[in-house]
């Protein structure tokens, strides 16, 4: 590896490491879990945020335009998005940010929808803030993980939903949905005046032949879906900066900005601390030849672990990682109960995974989500320990 160099993080106070405790049996574990890298952000994050530390002075701290014209311009010549300065608003995470979008977007007891399996803390958001879940699951084919949409439809209007939470590309299964399969959904929500909440946080990481389309320019025209989408991306999974506590919300439509203004006004939320917008703005200006690097790595860590899964594990199912660095592994065939993957996982191969049941209840329990953000040699040592624990 080039300019990628790979930390042992254990001891440094990492949740992904040192963590291990609080979600599994103990704290031994290879971590393969929690969505964050093993590896030390680019140079020129970190000489950004020496230089800044090196000032001695933490007051109050206003983000320079160079920092909104980073992530515009990046989102422009990567994604072919162009984002309005106005549109921008600041949220901690994209997590806090679609926990108060679906305040904003249904009442109490009002329905909001997701596809499972999913990212489990969609179904916090909706839940905690008292609001009534609808599953719409994807179905799985011989092509792969897709969306429902006749159900999805028919869903909608019995239900009466208000918001759908989207996850563009998708956490865990890996798809990368193509500007078609969007637009038909966005489509059906548009006609039933449904908001969407587009969680495009891994939007960076897509394998090759496979390209991003943000839900914003998905249709026909620009700004065909503006009244209905509020767009949540962040540098977080890109560039390894979840610490720094800095997530983009895009709101095209005037009203619903307004709308969002005034709760931030209410919590007292409007802008994050100075290390994010700093460390934000040096990668997207100078960090992507260390995502390239990156991208790779993650890629050949895919190949190599479905290739062994697969040579050795005849009935393992791997769902095709078009982007993310998260694999989504159905082992099934061999385990199909929740604490009997929980007891392989943990006791027999002495691994931290995220559990498919996690992301949609008992029919993923045969499922685990594996972190690939990590070294060659990590990947190696869980396909060995999988196999082999299996085989026995």
């Amino acid at each position: 590896m080039g300019m990628l160099k790979y930390i042992d993080r254990r001891n440094t106070d990492c949740a992904k490491w040192d963590g291990l405790e609080s979600s599994f049996s103990r704290g031994d574990l290879l971590a393969m879990w929690v969505a964050d890298m093993d590896f030390q952000v680019p140079e020129c994050v970190r000489e950004a945020l020496k230089k800044y530390v090196d000032t001695g002075t933490f007051g109050y701290y206003v983000p320079p335009e160079s920092y909104y014209d980073s992530f515009i311009g990046w989102e422009r010549r990567y994604h072919g998005y162009e984002v309005k300065r106005e549109w921008i608003r600041f949220a901690p995470g994209v997590v806090p940010a679609f926990h108060w979008l679906v305040q904003l977007m249904a009442g109490e007891g009002e329905a909001v929808a997701l596809m499972q399996p999913v990212y489990y803390p969609f179904m916090n958001a909706i839940v905690n803030n008292g609001r009534r879940l609808v599953n719409c699951p994807l179905l799985l084919t011989e092509n792969g993980y897709e969306m429902d949409y006749e159900s999805f439809e028919e869903t909608i209007v019995r239900e009466d939903v208000r918001a759908f939470i989207f996850c563009s590309p998708h956490n865990p299964v890996g798809r990368v949905w193509k500007k078609e399969e969007i637009r038909r959904v966005l489509d059906i929500c548009k006609r039933h005046h449904v908001y969407v909440i587009s969680d495009e946080i891994h939007h960076d990481i897509i394998m090759s032949g496979h390209e991003h389309v943000p839900s914003a320019v998905a249709g026909d025209g620009s700004g065909a879906y503006d009244d209905i989408l509020v767009t949540l991306t962040a540098a977080t999974k890109t560039f390894n900066l979840a610490a720094v506590q800095n997530s983009i919300v895009i709101i095209p439509d005037e009203k619903f900005r307004e709308k969002w203004d005034r709760f931030a006004g209410g919590i007292r939320v409007s802008g994050g601390n100075a290390f994010g917008y700093i460390a934000v703005q040096a990668a997207y200006e100078k960090g992507r030849p260390w995502f390239e690097e990156l991208l790779g790595v993650i890629e050949g860590n895919y190949r190599y672990l479905r290739e062994r899964l697969e040579a050795e594990l005849g009935k393992v199912r791997i769902a095709d990682l078009e982007g993310t660095y998260l694999m989504w592994i159905d082992l099934s065939a061999y385990v199909n109960d929740a604490e009997e993957m929980k007891r392989l996982m943990e006791d027999e191969c002495g691994i931290a995974v995220d559990y498919g049941e996690w992301f949609g209840g008992n029919e993923y329990a045969g499922c685990i989500r594996v972190n690939l953000a990590t070294r060659r040699e990590n990947i190696e040592e869980a396909a060995e320990r999988i196999i082999r624990a299996i085989k026995e």
